[in-house]
């Protein structure tokens, strides 16, 4: 999953994305909400981290603009601001979840997995595709309840595909979603990677259940016991 950190403080985005990035999560970070609003307009995220004290504006209202011209993306506000009613303020400019400054990654990422636990978004924790199963809190992979043993970025590849099981996956959607802007993407990079998935599930009897459309993309199947 792919989560946007809107945050001015070079030091606090860089550990907030490391800290989510060890858990899982692929993550970009803007310094300034222009920044921002160009990141939103190049991809999709998952989660936007917001903080509202920004150089060029002010992260509220810069919300309540994005709200305003379609943004649906679930948002988390950052901030300083512990009042009661600039907590009010923040909700009702569309935020949905509040966290105060200092906070814990630990409780950052539970807030994360909450939203990504709402109608719409993701309904349970864990998800499954016949008799493989992935935690999306705990990051763990099994089939038959065998653990898999999964690399981050194999394990965030089985999570998406289990989340589009039965639909075609394509080659720039998991590089948009595994991938930040920063990372080094090779050209057979995606390939290499659904490869050591799909022999890993293999390992576990699972041996055609992802399968690559060639010039299309990748779509994993409902296992046949």
């Amino acid at each position: 999953m792919r989560i946007l950190i809107v945050e001015d403080n070079a030091r606090i985005g860089a550990l907030t994305a490391e800290g989510l990035e060890a858990i899982g999560f692929c993550c970009d970070i803007a310094p300034t909400l222009v920044g921002a609003s160009e990141l939103l307009a190049a991809t999709s995220y998952d989660i936007l981290v917001l903080d509202l004290g920004m150089p060029d504006g002010d992260g509220r209202e810069w919300l309540i603009d994005e709200r305003a011209h379609g943004l649906v993306t679930p948002v988390i506000m950052l901030t300083a601001r512990s009042a009661l009613g600039d907590r009010i303020d923040g909700l009702d400019a569309g935020a949905d979840d509040y966290l105060i400054k200092p906070f814990a990654i630990s409780e950052l990422a539970a807030r994360v997995r909450a939203l990504l636990r709402r109608p719409g978004a993701r309904s349970s924790a864990i998800l499954t595709v016949g008799a493989i199963a992935f935690d999306t809190i705990t990051r763990l992979g099994s089939c038959r309840g065998v653990p898999l043993r999964l690399s981050q970025r194999e394990a965030a590849l089985l999570e998406l595909m289990m989340v589009k099981a039965g639909s075609v996956v394509t080659r720039e959607q998991i590089e948009a979603s595994l991938y930040s802007f920063d990372d080094p993407v090779t050209p057979n990079a995606i390939e290499v990677l659904v490869s050591r998935l799909r022999k890993k599930l293999a390992d576990r009897g699972f041996q055609d259940q992802l399968v690559t459309l060639r010039s299309v993309g990748y779509l994993m199947l409902e296992p046949v016991e």
